[in-house]
């Protein structure tokens, strides 16, 4: 099993907050280091000083870290045009030296939209866009280079692209799709990702959601065996309880109900939930740290967690 970091800058993060969390994250052996795509805050909590966009973040980080991977859980198609993302994405990966993976999904929090001008459009027509994107996207980093790239869709049209610039990794970031769509979400998946994300599940929801994607990759024939599949969940963890009561605190949660809901308590109670999740397929979790300046529980995770996987 692979171990990320996960953080919501949007919730109250400087840059230097963020780059200390990816340093700290690389220095202990984590496989990469994702943040969440979104302008406003959620919940009771400032959002002081202000959102930071996604991948201006990445970019500075990428120079910063070596080995790290780097990327977004997830951006939402309503805030960028496809072929600005695509010349983004494609730019950091060259930065990074082929280390960027791209989370891309519909967008659902209308209140950020209005917050800052961005249009938001009905589900169905968020979700039309996005396969349009995806289509796009893949499209401009995978055309021959000295060729022109062309699509006509209902949302975007492209016409004779050059496609570049062209990312370092070949035929572009690993595409990430996650979410509990019955339908649509596990066909685009099975069409444009190399990895699933089930966000925050029970487990009995994160099976059928890998059920449905598995089906739908069957029906498109494709081996379900070449999607990798994913969860992200709220972790805390502490040498004792007290620190684990303390740190659950600190992002407004009971500890008790973040073991029946996240991957909380000690270390070896940590290891004992990731083993379950392993069980139900989870080849990579994403460990959400909440309190993005606690660069000591990502320490603590790195040396007494992650060290002992099998």
């Amino acid at each position: 099993m692979e171990l990320c970091i996960f953080t919501e800058p949007q919730q109250g993060a400087s840059f230097d907050q963020q780059l200390a969390m990816a340093v700290t994250a690389e220095t202990h052996g984590f496989t990469g280091f994702f943040r969440s795509d979104h302008y406003l805050h959620m919940g009771d909590v400032t959002g002081l000083p202000g959102p930071t966009d996604t991948w201006v973040t990445l970019g500075a980080i990428a120079t910063h870290t070596e080995r790290i991977r780097l990327g977004t859980l997830v951006c939402s198609a309503t805030f960028r045009l496809p072929g600005p993302l695509a010349v983004a994405v494609a730019q950091v990966d060259q930065m990074s030296g082929g280390r960027v993976e791209l989370g891309l999904g519909a967008g659902w929090f209308a209140d950020e939209h209005t917050a800052y001008g961005i249009p938001f459009p009905t589900t169905g027509q968020r979700f039309d866009a996005l396969a349009e994107q995806l289509e796009i996207v893949t499209g401009l980093w995978r055309s021959d280079d000295g060729h022109q790239f062309s699509f006509e869709g209902d949302f975007y049209s492209v016409v004779g692209s050059p496609g570049r610039p062209k990312p370092a990794q070949p035929g572009g970031p690993p595409i990430i799709i996650g979410g509990y769509g019955p339908r649509r979400t596990p066909a685009l998946a099975a069409r444009f990702a190399s990895e699933f994300n089930v966000p925050f599940p029970p487990p009995e929801a994160f099976t059928a959601q890998r059920e449905r994607v598995r089906g739908a990759c069957e029906a498109a024939g494709r081996d379900p065996d070449d999607l990798r599949f994913s969860a992200a969940l709220v972790v805390c963890c502490g040498e004792t309880e007290g620190e684990v009561e303390r740190r659950a605190g600190a992002i407004g949660r009971a500890a008790d109900e973040l073991r029946l809901n996240g991957v909380a308590g000690s270390p070896a109670e940590v290891l004992d939930r990731l083993a379950t999740w392993a069980e139900l397929g989870a080849e990579r979790v994403y460990l959400q740290v909440l309190d993005i300046g606690d660069t000591e529980h990502v320490e603590l995770l790195g040396e007494q967690v992650l060290r002992l996987l099998p």
